[in-house]
């Protein structure tokens, strides 16, 4: 029974579940670094999904499938934008109306464009280009764990390095990082907090268009209603245990995919769905109750060494 559940195809599998959860963390960490919780991740992947599929059908191309994908995410990106920073409301409020119009468009469209409900799926629907790699093709374990993914899970790994190279080494990369801790001092040297926001929030949106994208043209080639299954949220807290660190958020990104891909395999051998679906929700629960207990650990210690020193 284990040799069912624990094996390659897990790893395999943990992968490519884990792949729409790097991208999307690597924009919400964005837009987390800018000052802005952008919990509305969840409705950007499910329009990104939803518009990967017209794109490719009606063009015949995944590449046109994963551009109106991208388009989509930084018009929300840019109204997301507008209302957090400009007129300044609720971060949380406008995440969630965000969440709740992708769920409402999508299903509407479902039936007014494809004329069904619940899921299409067709023929028609060009999915991404799956990538072999000739040199693993010579070695059995790593053949089977790393080779023949979609083209996006590639993508994400050299996109988690070139975020941190651009969150860390470069003068952009700084600025974003002020306008979410020191605005003010940003603004003195010349350079627009608003507009290193709106960088962030667009880049955001850019980021969970691909992982939609991955998600309805590489992990799968349909769309479902809701079908970005709450991983907007799962992404975010990668974020938070990975601290808005690119590379740490990559391995909380991997291990919520290892709990998701889990729950997949267990239902191989008979335990129900409904149970096995529970288990990446459990897990991000029980991280995001590690991380809170440690942050008010360390706050009793800064506090106490405060109280010491005065």
């Amino acid at each position: 029974m284990l040799g069912q559940v624990f094996n390659l195809s897990l790893l395999q599998n943990t992968i490519r579940t884990a792949t729409p959860l790097i991208l999307a963390g690597l924009g919400g960490l964005l837009t987390m670094h800018a000052g802005m919780l952008n919990i509305g991740m969840e409705g950007m992947i499910l329009l990104g999904a939803f518009f990967g599929v017209v794109g490719s059908y009606f063009f015949a191309s995944s590449f046109m499938g994963v551009v109106l994908a991208v388009v989509v995410g930084i018009i929300i990106g840019v109204i997301y934008g507008f209302f957090v920073i400009e007129l300044k409301s609720d971060e949380f409020i406008i995440g969630i109306a965000i969440n709740i119009f992708a769920g409402g468009l999508t299903i509407f469209l479902l039936r007014s464009i494809f004329g069904v409900k619940g899921a299409f799926s067709s023929p028609g629907i060009v999915s991404l280009p799956r990538i072999s790699i000739p040199l693993l093709d010579q070695i059995p374990v790593l053949n089977t764990i790393f080779n023949n993914h979609s083209v996006f899970v590639y993508i994400s790994w050299v996109l988690v390095v070139l975020t941190y190279i651009f969150l860390y080494k470069t003068p952009y990369g700084m600025w974003i990082r002020a306008a979410g801790e020191y605005p003010e001092a940003l603004e003195t040297v010349g350079v627009r907090a608003k507009r290193m926001k709106y960088i962030s929030s667009i880049a955001c949106g850019v980021f969970c268009g691909f992982a939609g994208a991955h998600l309805s043209l590489g992990y799968l080639t349909l769309f479902t209603e809701n079908m970005s299954a709450n991983r907007g949220f799962i992404a975010l807290a990668a974020i938070i245990f990975g601290a808005s660190n690119p590379i740490k958020t990559f391995a909380a990104a991997l291990l919520f995919g290892f709990f998701d891909a889990l729950g997949i395999r267990l239902q191989v051998v008979g335990i129900p769905s409904q149970f096995t679906q529970m288990i990446p929700y459990l897990m991000t629960v029980v991280i995001l109750f590690i991380v809170a207990k440690k942050h008010m650990m360390q706050k009793k210690k800064v506090q106490k060494e405060e109280g010491a020193i005065q």
